[in-house]
C-alpha cells in the first residue's frame, strides 16, 4: 500500500483542521443564539410581569391594594420583615385603594419574622382602618399562616396546605463520622453552656429538656396568636389545631382555620367588588423568585428553627 506522501498529508490536516474550526464555529453560534433567546424571554417576561403585575383597570374608580408574598420567610428574602413592613406602609397609605389583598404562597419560616409581619398588619390594620384579607395558594402553612391570622378573613384554595400550627427545629449530628475518620475537635468556652447543641458533641438529656422548653414558648406564641385572629371561628379543639398538623383547604375550612374557598379574583369580586388591583412590593419576574428561592430554600429548610 503506497504511503501518503508529505503534501498529501499536509492536505490532510488542513482539511481536518477546517472541519474541527468550522464544527466550532457552529457551536458558537448555536450556544451564542442559544444565550440569545434565554436572555430575551427573560427580558421579555420580566417586563411583561413589571409592566401589567403593577397597573390595574380602574373601570370601576374601585381597586384594592395587592401583595404577593412568596416563599420561605426568613432574614434577606423577599417575605421578610425588612422587605415586607415598607410595602405594608405604602399599601395601607394608598388613600383610593378600597382594601388590602395578601396573596401568600409560603411553607413559613422563622417564627420572629412571622411574628414582626403579624405585628405589623394588625398596627396598621389599626391605624388605618383597612380591611385586610388574606388568599393562600399552594400553601398556607407554618409561619405563613401565623402571618395570615392578623388577616380580617382568610381564603384559600380546596386544595391549598393549610395550618401545620407548630414548631419544628431541625439539625445534624456528626459524632460517629469524627470518631471513624479519627479526627479530633478542639472548642475552647467560658460559660458551660456555650457549645450547647454542639453538632459535633454528643446530645445530652439537658439540651433536650432546653430545645423542648424553648420550642414549647415559641409554639405557645403562635397557639397565641391563631386563638386571637380566629377568636369564635375554631370548630374544634386545640388537641386537633395546634399538634402541628396540616389539611387541606376545604378541611381547614370546616375546622375554622379559613372564612372561605376562593382564588384572588373571585374574593376580591366578593370581599370588595371589585377585581381591579394595584400591586406593591417587588415586581421582579418571578422566574427570578424561583430559582432564587429553590436554591435557598434547601439550605435553610435544613438549620432553621421555623414555624
Amino acid at each position: 500500500m503506497q504511503k501518503p506522501n508529505q503534501q498529501e498529508t499536509s492536505a490532510i490536516l488542513v482539511q481536518e483542521l477546517l472541519k474541527e474550526k468550522r464544527a466550532d464555529r457552529r457551536w458558537k453560534n448555536i450556544r451564542f443564539i442559544t444565550w440569545v433567546l434565554l436572555f430575551t424571554y427573560i427580558a421579555v417576561g420580566s417586563f411583561h410581569y413589571i409592566a401589567y403585575s403593577s397597573k390595574y383597570t380602574a373601570k370601576s374608580g374601585k381597586y384594592a391594594a395587592l401583595i404577593r408574598l412568596d416563599g420561605m420567610i426568613a432574614p434577606g428574602r423577599g417575605f421578610s420583615a425588612e422587605d415586607l413592613i415598607p410595602t405594608l406602609h405604602d399599601a395601607f397609605t394608598d388613600d383610593h385603594a378600597v382594601g388590602v389583598v395578601i396573596d401568600i404562597n409560603s411553607p413559613g419560616g422563622t417564627p420572629v419574622q412571622a411574628a414582626i409581619i403579624h405585628d405589623a398588619i394588625l398596627a396598621y390594620k389599626h391605624k388605618y382602618h383597612k380591611k385586610v384579607i388574606v388568599i393562600g395558594e399552594d400553601l398556607l402553612t407554618s409561619g405563613a399562616y401565623f402571618v395570615a391570622v392578623s388577616a380580617d378573613k382568610i381564603y384559600v384554595n380546596p386544595n391549598t396546605l393549610t395550618g401545620s400550627i407548630g414548631v419544628i427545629m431541625k439539625g445534624f449530628g456528626f459524632v460517629d463520622i469524627m470518631k471513624k475518620i479519627g479526627i479530633e475537635r478542639r472548642v475552647y468556652v467560658s460559660g458551660n453552656d456555650k457549645d450547647r447543641l454542639d453538632p459535633f458533641l454528643p446530645q445530652s438529656p439537658d439540651d433536650l429538656k432546653k430545645i423542648q422548653t424553648v420550642m414549647a414558648e415559641v409554639h405557645q406564641h403562635f397557639v397565641q396568636a391563631v386563638i386571637q385572629g380566629r377568636q369564635g371561628k375554631l370548630h374544634t379543639d386545640g388537641n386537633t389545631l395546634f399538634n402541628g398538623d396540616f389539611w387541606s383547604g376545604q378541611t381547614a375550612l370546616k375546622l375554622g382555620l379559613v372564612d372561605g374557598l376562593g382564588n384572588l379574583m373571585d374574593v376580591m369580586e366578593k370581599e370588595f367588588n371589585t377585581t381591579d388591583y394595584k400591586e406593591y412590593g417587588d415586581t421582579t419576574s418571578n422566574f427570578f423568585k424561583l430559582l432564587e428561592g429553590r436554591i435557598t430554600n434547601a439550605f435553610d429548610s435544613l438549620f432553621y428553627v421555623y414555624t
